[in-house]
């Protein structure tokens, strides 16, 4: 999928509609700490603490797990804002082999 390099865009910081810059970031690994990975260690028995905290009363649903890795990332995409320099993101990500500028 090819991206122009500069489009017109409505910037919140300014409001009004400026150049801005397109930029590809490269996606974080999940945080360590977070919430969710947290609940991830207690399943498997690495994290401390028992229970289900009130949520987990039934056993997980095995025959609708979703098994297999995606073929595509979501790209996450920034604009650059060109009069005051301030990025901000797109609303969702497009799954995409390959993403370029041009």
């Amino acid at each position: 999928m090819k991206l122009p390099k500069t489009v017109n865009r409505y910037c919140p910081y300014c409001k009004r509609h400026t150049p801005h810059k397109v930029v590809i970031v490269k996606k974080k690994q999940p945080r360590s700490l977070s919430y969710g990975s947290k609940v991830r260690a207690r399943d498997r028995g690495k994290a401390r603490g028992h229970g289900s905290l009130g949520r987990y009363s039934k056993p997980a649903v095995g025959k609708w797990k979703m098994a297999g890795k995606k073929q595509t990332k979501k790209t996450d995409i920034r604009y650059e804002c060109t009069v005051c320099h301030k990025q901000h993101t797109q609303r969702e990500g497009i799954r995409a082999k390959k993403v370029e500028l041009v």
